[in-house]
């Protein structure tokens, strides 16, 4: 297929002006010859020279002949037919010893040819003349068409004018339709007289159309040089104006799109700044919650501490006052004893002074008592207003809080508000990213880096030979490598570091997948050495959620997405098949008679590439899937069937290349809209060094074949970056396979893993040089297979 996309500004026509001078120098020479030989023809009438080869014997007979072969008159020649007859005559008669009659015979033989070329010299003065004569007319030919071809243009230029006056004198016509009702009848006739103006205006330019052609007719029949000539500046005046639009639109595409991107990065870092900010605050805002958290729990402390001494008091003041209670009834009783003692028994005045000074001695027991009760009063109000006091800090404590958190939930949703729109800003500069790679047709590369294994002897070397640039413009993009104390830096479209999972490298291709329903063909392959993470990053491992790889995510989504359109009246049908490609041999991973790694042998598989652009291998089975699950059984099927082995970099080295396609067919009920997609995902093989993989035997031949092809491929990249005209699609089965991919038609994005060993800087260096000349790679901009569905397809569909 072609590397010039269809889409491409056109070929310039000038390139073929040399041929063009030849070919009208070669077609006048061709019409002078034709019209000399016809003019010659008719010039005057001669005899045939009726008898050459007896003029010897008529010369010796007849003086009068013979004076006539002298003077060069009684010899005339009328074609070219009488002159080879001349030349063909034989010397008859005449002995071998007979020198006379020779010299006769020659002789006459001379005079007979002196005659042919003086007749030659007289047809070729003739045709000269008739030449030039043509010349001149075939001249003034050129002139007459080139002012009848002007007057014939100003003329359609002024048809063309009149129509547009026409037109804008019918658009006026029918305002005044829709503003006056009354008036409606009169301006039907006048738009029916415009009408008719316009038709008798386009029968006019088809009479003059029709006079054109007759004298484009009459131009051709004179010269058909002329002809090519108008082609030719058919052709100039259609490149130029193609070039111009193509060239404008361009321009107005990668201006806009320049904008847009420069707008929104402008938002990005006003965003970015702004979410600091919030984020700053909200650090703030967290540090005086916390602190005023950690006051209100030492204020609830100090209240309970002052709650359990208040209790104490009152607990010492309960007993004070039981206390105070039980000398009250003992005084009492005292006393009451002192009265009956002294109504009654009348003792002595000393038991009297006794009782007395003993009820003395409870009065200021009583007295100490009610001081003691009066301060523990004073203490107990104390901390009743300490307590107080402690109550408003803890609520002024929580209304603070309060209106903290309402600030915290405020910044967290003006965080997340910022957050949403920093992702739909960075959604929209993918989305214009991807169109200006579109416009530009270049081919897509993103870099993954593998992270390190646990077992590896490396670990913790990768920071000294990976970094990743952190300003804005690089950042997600750019990827530095060191290696030999030198610093490599290599900017793609987007680079995965070692802590990048697979959900996050299948968001950004997900766009480019959904594409294939949208009717385009879309390729993804992974390129990079052996033991850098390919088959992880396509097939992953499928029986875990988080460790599928962009294989089985790919399809899920489309048919998730294929069954979301049902609703809109589309319906699909998709076709899945997968081979390798071992020691530059076609395998059918999916042929039921394969047993074990070998194929029957009956199967040729022939790679085919039809007008559209569609690939085909034959004898490859084909077969119909309707949902994942079907697509998940001959996954695994083709797992099992795939060439692996165990080398010294790699414990399961992949030593074929691996293609899945899926054909995908979609047409809508409604719309009769049909569409045609393919989804190409390959998995290649690694490339190998033979001091490192230790390789022997079949594994040396498998190596072989791998690095042979892959440098193939890179061959194909360099000449499509030097756009040159012959493509060595054809060196090796991948690159013939990948022909419609990398020729313009396809949608086609490239992994390249590399390893993050400082042991592998080296290997690492020639992938990213490789994967930067494919990202500066011009195939094209992609095309939709698109078309409106045919009575037999509708027949087909049901």
């Amino acid at each position: 297929m072609s590397l010039r996309s269809r889409t491409n500004p056109p070929r310039s026509p000038l390139n073929k002006k040399e041929n063009l001078d030849e070919g009208r120098a070669d077609k006048r020479r061709k019409v002078a010859v034709g019209k000399m030989v016809g003019a010659t023809s008719n010039l005057r009438s001669r005899p045939v020279l009726s008898v050459v080869n007896a003029g010897a014997t008529a010369g010796a007979g007849d003086p009068a002949a013979a004076d006539g072969a002298n003077g060069g008159v009684g010899i005339e020649f009328s074609s070219r037919e009488d002159v080879e007859r001349l030349l063909n005559e034989k010397m008859k008669g005449k002995n071998k010893n007979d020198f006379k009659g020779k010299s006769e015979q020659m002789m006459e033989y001379i005079k007979k040819l002196r005659a042919c070329i003086k007749w030659l010299t007289e047809q070729e003065d003739g045709n000269l003349m008739e030449m030039e004569k043509l010349r001149n007319l075939l001249d003034s030919e050129e002139k007459n068409h080139a002012e009848i071809a002007a007057q014939l243009r100003n003329t359609n230029e002024e048809l063309n004018s009149t129509i547009e006056e026409l037109r804008k004198q019918l658009a006026t016509l029918e305002e005044k339709y829709r503003k006056e009702e009354a008036e409606k009848m009169g301006a039907i006739r006048s738009c029916e007289e415009e009408k008719e103006a316009r038709l008798a205006a386009e029968s006019r330019c088809n009479a003059l159309s029709a006079e054109l052609d007759k004298a484009g007719h009459e131009a051709k029949r004179l010269n058909d040089q002329i002809k090519m000539l108008q082609e030719t500046n058919k052709r100039l005046q259609e490149y130029n104006t193609s070039l111009q639009q193509y060239n404008s639109n361009l321009q107005a595409d990668a201006q806009k799109n320049g904008e847009a991107i420069s707008k929104l990065q402008k938002e990005k870092n006003a965003m970015m700044e702004t979410l600091n900010g919030l984020r700053d605050h909200v650090n703030s805002v967290k540090n005086q919650l916390d602190i005023s958290r950690a006051s209100q729990q030492e204020a609830s402390k100090q209240k309970e501490e002052l709650k359990k001494e208040l209790n104490c008091f009152r607990n010492e003041l309960q007993q004070v006052r039981d206390d105070r209670d039980h000398q009250l009834n003992q005084v009492q009783c005292l006393m009451a004893e002192i009265v009956k003692y002294k109504e009654l028994t009348g003792k002595s005045a000393l038991e009297l002074d006794n009782a007395t000074s003993k009820t003395n001695a409870l009065e200021e027991a009583c007295s100490s008592q009610r001081d003691i009760i009066k301060t523990l009063k004073l203490q107990l109000a104390a901390a009743n207003e300490k307590l107080k006091m402690a109550d408003l800090t803890a609520m002024e404590t929580m209304s603070e809080n309060e209106e903290k958190k309402k600030m915290l939930k405020d910044l967290q949703d003006r965080l997340a508000d910022a957050e949403q729109q920093i992702s739909e800003g960075e959604k929209l500069r993918k989305k214009l990213h991807n169109t200006i790679l579109e416009l530009k047709g270049n081919i897509r590369v993103f870099c993954r880096v593998r992270p390190l294994l646990p077992d590896g002897e490396n670990n913790g070397v990768e920071g000294a030979a990976l970094s990743y640039p952190t300003s804005t413009e690089y950042l997600g993009r750019g990827i530095d490598l060191m290696h030999n104390s030198q610093k490599y830096s290599f900017t793609f479209d987007k680079v995965f570091d070692q802590d990048a999972s697979q959900e996050d490298v299948f968001v950004e291709i997900s766009q480019l997948v959904q594409s294939a329903l949208d009717g385009y063909k879309v390729c993804i392959f992974a390129y990079g050495q052996t033991g850098s993470g390919k088959t992880y990053t396509m097939m992953g491992k499928p029986d875990f959620l988080e460790q599928k790889g962009l294989i089985p995510r790919s399809l899920e989504q489309i048919f998730q997405a294929s069954q979301s359109l049902l609703s809109q009246g589309w319906r699909f049908k998709m076709q899945a098949s997968m081979l390798e490609i071992y020691n530059e041999t076609i395998r059918d991973l999916l042929n039921p008679n394969r047993s074990g790694s070998q194929d029957t042998g009956a199967s040729k598989y022939l790679i085919k590439h039809d007008a559209n652009g569609n690939t085909h291998v034959s004898d490859l089975t084909v077969v119909d899937v309707c949902s994942i699950n079907e697509v998940s059984f001959l996954l695994r099927q083709a797992a099992q069937s795939r060439s692996v082995g165990k080398t010294q970099m790699n414990e399961q080295s992949s030593r074929s290349h691996f293609v899945f396609t899926l054909r995908i067919s979609g047409v809508n009920e409604s719309t009769d809209q049909q569409v045609q997609g393919v989804l190409n995902l390959i998995d290649l093989a690694g490339s190998e060094r033979l001091a490192k993989s230790g390789s022997t035997g079949d594994r040396l031949k498998e190596t072989q074949a791998i690095n042979k092809s892959l440098s193939c491929l890179s061959d194909v990249i360099f000449s499509i970056a030097k756009k040159e005209d012959h493509v060595p699609f054809r060196n090796s089965k991948l690159t013939y396979l990948l022909q419609p991919c990398l020729g313009g038609d396809s949608k086609t994005l490239m992994f390249v893993n590399i390893s993050p060993e400082a042991s592998s800087t080296g290997e690492s260096i020639c992938s990213l040089r490789f994967a930067a000349r494919v990202n500066a790679c011009e195939i094209g901009v992609p095309r939709r297979q698109t078309q409106m569905r045919t009575l037999d397809s509708r027949l087909s569909y049901g």
